[in-house]
C-alpha cells in the first residue's frame, strides 16, 4: 500500500486553493473594508450570490480538470482503456502518466476509474490496462466497491479484450498486491486475453515502473521516446566485444553485445533478469549540436562533468536561447533506458546481449539499439543497470521446461539453457522461430551442440521465409499438440520470450486450445506458464 500523494491531487488543490484567493481579491474589491461584520443583510445577501458564483467557477474549473478524456477512435480500432483504482490518488497519477505516453506514440485512449466502468465499456474495448493498488491487508480501494458488485458479480463475456495489469501493493502488508491479482485473475477466467504478465510494484518500485514504461512503448509501436519517470541509476560497463550475426538477412541486423562489469564491483544476476541500459547519442553529433547553438562543448559543469558528456545522455531540447547555459541545463531530461533479456549467466563472464537494430520512421537507428549497435565505442562504458525479474527465474532441475521463443527472444532463453547445463538439466525442450536459417539461426551451433550432448531433449526451430510445413512457432507448437500436453502432464513449465504483437498472442491461444481454458488457468496460478515480452 502506498501513501504517495498524487500529482493530479496536489494539482487540483491548488486550482482550489488560486480560485479562492482570487474569490478573496474580488470580494475585497467590490466590497472594500465592509466585509461582513455590520454589513446589511442586502449586503450579506450580495456576498453570498458572490461566494456562490466564485465557488461554482471553482467547481467548473475542477471538473475541467478532471473530466473522462476520450481521444477519437482510428478506423478499426476503440481507443486502449485504461483503468485506475487508487486509494490514495497514486495509481490514478500512473494512469495519467501511461496516457501521456501512449499518447505521445500515437495510441488513442480513453481513461477511467474503476467505479466508472461497467459491462458495456468493456464491450467496447478491445485493449485495457489496468492500474489497481491494494490496500489494507489485501483489500481493494474503497471506490471499487460498484464494479466488485456489479460487474464482477455479473461478469460479460471478455474473449475479444486483451488486457495488462499493473498491481500496486506493499510487500510489509499481508495479501501483497491483493487486489491486483483478484482483477488479473477475474479477467483471465472470464475469456480475456493478457498481453504479458501481471506486474508487481513493490511500494512504488522505479525499475518495475520503468519496465511498466517500456511496456507501454511496446504497445505504442516502439515510436515513444519520453523521458523514464524514475531514471535508472547505472554503472558504466565496459563493451570489448559487438558482433553481427545475421549478414543477409531479410530482417534488421541482429548484434550480439557482450559487457563486461566495473572492476571491483560485486554484480549478481540470473537467467530470465534483464539489463536497463542508458543510451546516449553519438559523441560527433552531440557536439555538432552543441557547436550549433553557440555552447562550448567543453564547458566544466558545477558537478565537474563536461557539458559534452552531460548532452550525449540527454534529449535535445527543440527551443532553446542559443548559448543560454542555466536555461539549457534547466531543459535537460535523461534519454530514456532500453530493456534487453540477458543471454548469459555469471559462469560466463560477462552480460551478453541480443540487440535488433530498430530504425524511426525516418529510417535513422532508435536510441537504445542504434547507440548499443552502432555507435558505442568498443572499449569504452556503456550505462547498465541489472534488474531482477523473479516471474521469468529458472526452475528445479528435475522439472521439464518448454522454452519458446522467437528473434532476439532466444537471448533470454539462452541463459536458462546455460543455466541448465550447469546443473546438468536434461529435460529441456527449446522451440525457436525467426526469418531464415540461414542467416538467422542464432546461436545455432551451440543449440546442436546441446542436443547433440542431451542438454537439450528436444530442437523444433522454423523459419518463416524458408517456406517450410510451418511458418511460426505457434504453428509448430500447434502441430506438438499431443507432445505438449504430455510435457503438461510430466510436470512441464512454460517460459516464453520474445514479441509482444504476434508470436506471444499466438502460442498463447495455442495453449488454451490444447489445454484448455481450465486448463491454461491453472498452469498459470501454479507459476507453471510465464512470459517475458517486449
Amino acid at each position: 500500500m502506498s501513501t504517495r500523494p498524487s500529482r493530479a491531487w496536489l494539482g487540483n488543490t491548488l486550482v482550489l486553493i488560486v480560485l479562492a484567493l482570487i474569490a478573496w481579491a474580488l470580494l475585497r474589491l467590490h466590497l472594500g473594508d465592509a466585509w461582513w461584520q455590520g454589513a446589511p443583510p442586502a449586503r450579506q445577501s450580495q456576498i453570498a450570490i458572490i461566494a456562490t458564483a466564485l465557488y461554482a467557477l471553482a467547481c467548473a474549473a475542477l471538473w475541467w480538470r478532471t473530466r473522462p478524456r476520450d481521444d477519437a477512435a482510428s478506423a478499426d480500432t476503440a481507443p486502449l482503456l485504461l483503468v485506475w483504482s487508487s486509494q490514495t490518488g497514486f495509481a490514478r497519477e500512473l494512469a495519467e502518466r501511461s496516457a501521456e505516453a501512449l499518447r505521445g506514440a500515437g495510441v488513442p485512449v480513453r481513461v477511467r476509474g474503476l467505479h466508472e466502468v461497467d459491462a458495456a465499456l468493456l464491450a467496447d474495448s478491445q485493449r485495457a490496462l489496468f492500474i489497481a493498488s491494494t490496500t489494507g491487508e489485501g483489500d481493494p480501494p474503497d471506490h471499487a466497491l460498484r464494479f466488485l458488485r456489479g460487474v464482477m458479480a455479473a461478469p460479460p463475456p471478455l474473449q475479444h479484450l486483451q488486457y495488462g495489469v499493473l498491481a500496486l501493493g506493499d510487500r510489509s502488508y499481508g495479501h501483497f498486491c491483493g487486489f491486483g491479482h483478484q482483477l488479473d485473475q477475474w479477467l483471465r477466467q472470464h475469456g480475456a486475453h493478457p498481453l504479458f504478465d501481471a506486474i508487481e510494484v513493490d511500494n512504488a518500485d522505479p525499475a518495475a515502473l520503468r519496465h511498466w514504461q517500456q511496456l507501454l512503448g511496446q504497445l505504442g509501436g516502439g515510436a515513444t521516446e519520453l523521458p523514464d519517470w524514475s531514471p535508472a541509476e547505472y554503472q558504466p560497463w565496459t563493451l570489448p566485444q559487438r558482433q553481427h550475426l545475421n549478414p543477409g538477412s531479410p530482417g534488421g541486423p541482429v548484434y550480439r553485445v557482450r559487457l563486461q562489469p566495473p572492476p571491483g564491483v560485486d554484480v549478481q544476476w540470473q537467467a530470465g533478469d534483464i539489463a536497463e541500459i542508458g543510451p546516449q547519442h553519438p559523441r560527433h553529433s552531440a557536439r555538432a549540436w552543441l557547436d550549433a547553438q553557440g555552447f562550448n562543448a567543453d564547458t566544466v559543469l558545477d558537478d565537474g562533468q563536461a557539458l559534452l558528456a552531460r548532452i550525449e545522455r540527454s534529449h535535445l531540447p527543440s527551443l532553446v536561447p542559443p548559448g543560454d547555459l542555466p536555461a539549457l541545463l534547466a531543459t535537460l531530461q535523461p534519454l530514456p533506458h532500453r530493456e534487453y533479456s540477458i543471454a548469459s549467466v555469471m559462469a560466463d563472464g560477462a552480460v551478453e546481449l541480443l540487440v535488433r537494430r530498430q530504425l524511426r520512421a525516418d529510417g535513422t537507428p532508435g536510441i537504445g539499439s542504434g547507440w548499443l549497435c552502432d555507435h558505442a565505442p568498443i572499449g569504452e562504458p556503456v550505462q547498465l543497470r541489472l534488474r531482477r525479474n523473479d516471474n521469468f527465474h529458472g526452475v528445479p532441475t528435475d522439472v521439464p521446461l518448454l522454452l519458446i521463443g522467437n528473434g532476439t527472444g532466444i537471448a533470454g532463453l539462452r541463459a536458462h539453457l546455460h543455466e541448465r547445463a550447469q546443473r546438468g538439466a536434461r529435460r529441456t525442450w527449446l522451440l525457436f522461430g525467426e526469418r531464415t536459417a540461414a542467416h538467422d539461426f542464432h546461436f545455432g551451433e551451440e543449440l546442436q551442440a546441446m542436443l547433440a550432448s542431451g542438454t537439450l531433449a528436444r530442437l523444433d526451430a522454423v523459419f518463416s521465409r524458408d517456406g517450410g510445413a510451418h511458418r511460426y512457432v505457434q504453428d509448430r507448437l500447434q502441430a506438438e499438440a499431443a507432445t505438449l500436453r504430455q510435457w503438461v502432464d510430466e510436470g512441464a513449465t512454460i517460459l516464453v520470450c520474445g514479441s509482444l504483437q504476434g508470436m506471444a498472442p499466438g502460442v498463447d491461444a495455442v495453449i488454451e486450445r490444447v489445454l484448455g481454458t481450465a486448463g491454461k488457468e491453472a498452469m498459470l496460478l501454479a507459476g507453471r506458464y510465464r512470459r517475458d515480452v517486449y
